[in-house]
C-alpha cells in the first residue's frame, strides 16, 4: 500500500470518527427536542439560537464535573468499563460502506475503511464485546443496583443476539455473502433487501432496540427500579462515555440496518444521476441519501422511546426466547424453501 493510500485511509478514519461523535452529540439535542414536541413543550432553547449549542454546554459540564470513584469500587475496572463501551461503539463503523468509490482524476477513493469478507461477523463480534463494558462497569461499581443492571444487560444481550443472528442467516441465503460492501452493491437502484426479507428486517429492528438498550428494552438502566442501572455510580466524563456509547451504537445500528435492508447508498435512478452529475458528485449524493436513511432510523428510535412504555423484564425475556427466535427460525425455513424451489 502506497503512502498516499495510507493517508487517505487515515483521513477517512478520522472523518468517520468525527462524524460519529458529532452525530452522538447532536442526537442528545434531537432526543430532547423530539421529546418536547411529543409532550407539547419547548425543549432546550437557552444555549444558542433554538438551543443549538446545548450539546456543547452539556459536554463542557461533563468535562468540568468532579471525577468520583466510590471508595469500595474496583478502581481500574471502574475506569475500563466506560472506556471499553465507547471503544467498541466507535470501531463498528470500520466495515460500513458509506458510499460508492469516489473517482478524482486517476485516483479511486473507497468510502469504506475496509471491506473484509466477513463484515457481518465483525459487526456481531464488536456488538458482543460492547456488553462487556456495561458488565465490567456494573460489577466494578460495588453497588447492587449497578450489578443488577449489568446482569440484565448480559442476559438481554444473549437473548436478542440469537434472534438477530438468525435473522441475518435468512439474509445471507438471499445475498450469498458476508461482505457489507458486496451486500450494498447487490442492492443497486431499488433492489433493496427489505423487499425480499421484510420479516428478517423487523426481527433485526426489534433486536437492535434490545442491543442498544433503548426503550422499550432499556431494562439495564431502568430508573424506576435500579436508580440508574449499571452507571448509577458514574459521574463526569465516565458517565458521558456511557451516554455517548449508547448514541453511537444507535447511529451504527441505523447504518447497518440501512446497509443490509434499505439499499445503503443506493436509490432509484442513481444511474441517470451518475451520467449527468459526474463521478465525483454522484457518490456524494449516494452518501447523503445513506445518511438521510440513517437519520430516519435514529428518529424512529427516538419516536419509539417517547411513545411506547418500558417492558417488564419477564416480558422482555419471553419476547426474545418464545417469539423472536421461533419467528427467525421460521423465516430461515421459508426463505430456504423459496430459494430452492422458486428461484
Amino acid at each position: 500500500m502506497e503512502l498516499t493510500d495510507i493517508a487517505i485511509k487515515f483521513g477517512l478514519i478520522v472523518i468517520i470518527f468525527g462524524i460519529s461523535l458529532l452525530v452522538a452529540m447532536y442526537s442528545t439535542y434531537a432526543e430532547r427536542k423530539i421529546a418536547a414536541f411529543f409532550q407539547d413543550r419547548v425543549g432546550p432553547n437557552r444555549a444558542g439560537p433554538f438551543g443549538i449549542l446545548q450539546p456543547l454546554a452539556d459536554g463542557a459540564k461533563m468535562f468540568l464535573k468532579e471525577e468520583i470513584i466510590p471508595a469500595n469500587a474496583t478502581s481500574f475496572l471502574f475506569i475500563v468499563g466506560p472506556s471499553l463501551a465507547i471503544l467498541t461503539a466507535c470501531i463498528g463503523s470500520a466495515v460500513i460502506p458509506w458510499g460508492q468509490d469516489l473517482v478524482i482524476g486517476d485516483k479511486v477513493i473507497p468510502l469504506q475503511v475496509t471491506d473484509i469478507n466477513v463484515g457481518i461477523l465483525y459487526i456481531f463480534g464488536v456488538v458482543s464485546l460492547g456488553v462487556y463494558g456495561v458488565m465490567i462497569g456494573g460489577w466494578a461499581s460495588n453497588n447492587k443496583y449497578s450489578l443488577l443492571g449489568a446482569i440484565r444487560a448480559a442476559s438481554q444481550n444473549i437473548s436478542y443476539e440469537i434472534s438477530m443472528g438468525l435473522s441475518i442467516i435468512a439474509l445471507l441465503l438471499v445475498t450469498g455473502t458476508l461482505s457489507l460492501g458486496e451486500i450494498a452493491k447487490q442492492q443497486h437502484g431499488w433492489h433493496w433487501n427489505v423487499l425480499y426479507q421484510p420479516v428478517g428486517f423487523i426481527l433485526f429492528l426489534v433486536c437492535s432496540f434490545a442491543e442498544t438498550n433503548r426503550t422499550p428494552f432499556d431494562l439495564p438502566e431502568c430508573e424506576t427500579e435500579l436508580v440508574g442501572g449499571y452507571h448509577t455510580e458514574y459521574s463526569s466524563m465516565k458517565l458521558g462515555f456511557y451516554l455517548f456509547a449508547e448514541y453511537i451504537n444507535m447511529f451504527i445500528s441505523s447504518a447497518v440496518m440501512a446497509t443490509l435492508y434499505w439499499g445503503g447508498y443506493n436509490y432509484p435512478g442513481m444511474d441517470w444521476v451518475a451520467a449527468h452529475v459526474g463521478p465525483v458528485a454522484a457518490p456524494l449524493i449516494g452518501t447523503a441519501i445513506f445518511f438521510a436513511k440513517i437519520f430516519l432510523f435514529i428518529f424512529f428510535f427516538m419516536w419509539v422511546r417517547w411513545t411506547i412504555p418500558r417492558f417488564r423484564y419477564d416480558q422482555l425475556m419471553d419476547l426474545g426466547w418464545k417469539t423472536l427466535i421461533p419467528l427467525a427460525i421460521a423465516n430461515i425455513v421459508v426463505t430456504g424453501i423459496v430459494i430452492t424451489f422458486f428461484n
